[in-house]
């Protein structure tokens, strides 16, 4: 336990540094290459601080931990959307650009959808089983494709930004992005696998891991990555860096793991599915406020408290 525990925090520490390693080298190459701060949190900071999940999911699907894939994607979102988006709104209003409203949240919105539909086998087609087949794998990556041409489209539309960065030489600026991947990736792993090996001490089942352990875990490159972008008020990487992850974790991250194995969907998680979408939508509400394409500290706090209350209802659930 002790030994657990020591890794844990070491892990917390890589992470942290890691967040500002990436952030710090995605702003300088952001204005260097004149592409908009939203573009690179939705691309190389999302993909990223993405990997920790790719890579237990990757592991999961191979030993075939059905409950523990879909509740990581699932939990994971969840905490990116009230949890994360709601501790960097308190930390500094996010203030987001009109695209994020009419695009990126609705994909991410579809996305959610799209999952749905594709598990859901029992409930739509009177299945026996649902499972995200190989053909619903390549569905899924089909959506990452497109979602990844919006990016190339939307780097055409963007116009430069005043922005307080500090800039790099080029070279130093991609190392410390690398180094950032590197460490977000070795501290994530960490942190899962050691947070894991406690949970399992008190005898958690398979799914409440996945959707509080294992999604807090893989999602702290998200939490580190956001609260230091919301600190330097870069809120365009800090928003962009959420709802990118979350696309790239049912599309991609998804799609691979459902590529290796198929993966058995247990029928519960539609309700944590339905909190998701529901998160999306309250996002999408709060940004609509006094039309201001902002959410507020009040609004932040929102996303907190329903975070609290939906993780408490977990544990009973357990």
């Amino acid at each position: 336990m002790l030994l657990n525990l020591l890794l844990l925090f070491t892990g917390f520490f890589v992470l942290i540094k890691g967040a500002d390693f990436m952030v710090s080298g995605a702003s300088s190459l952001a204005r260097k290459m004149k592409i908009s701060t939203l573009v690179i949190g939705l691309t190389i900071v999302a993909f990223g601080t993405s990997a920790p999940e790719l890579t237990v999911n990757a592991i999961n699907s191979y030993y075939g931990r059905n409950e523990a894939i879909f509740g990581n994607v699932i939990g994971s979102n969840i905490f990116n959307i009230l949890f994360i988006l709601g501790v960097t709104g308190v930390i500094f209003p996010l203030i987001v650009k009109r695209n994020s409203i009419r695009y990126e949240v609705p994909i991410s919105l579809f996305a959610i959808l799209v999952l749905w539909v594709l598990v859901n086998d029992t409930l739509l087609w009177g299945a026996d089983n649902n499972v995200l087949s190989l053909t619903d794998s390549f569905i899924l990556l089909l959506g990452f494709l497109f979602f990844m041409y919006y990016i190339y489209w939307s780097m055409k539309q963007t116009t430069d930004e005043e922005d307080d960065i500090k800039l790099y030489k080029g070279a130093i600026s991609i190392g410390m992005v690398i180094l950032g991947m590197i460490m977000l990736v070795g501290g994530g792993y960490l942190v899962t696998e050691h947070a894991v090996a406690i949970a399992e001490q008190f005898g958690l089942s398979e799914k409440l891991i996945g959707l509080t352990i294992l999604a807090v875990g893989t999602s702290l490159p998200e939490l580190a990555t956001s609260i230091v972008a919301a600190l330097k008020k870069s809120t365009d990487i800090a928003i962009g860096n959420v709802i990118g992850s979350n696309i790239f974790n049912i599309f991609f991250i998804t799609g691979v793991n459902g590529l290796i194995n198929p993966i058995e969907f247990p029928t519960v998680l539609n309700l944590d599915l339905g909190v998701l979408a529901g998160g999306t939508i309250v996002l999408l509400i709060s940004m609509f406020t006094l039309g201001r394409n902002k959410v507020d500290r009040w609004e932040a706090i929102i996303f907190l408290c329903f975070y609290f209350g939906y993780t408490s209802y977990l544990i009973i659930r357990n």
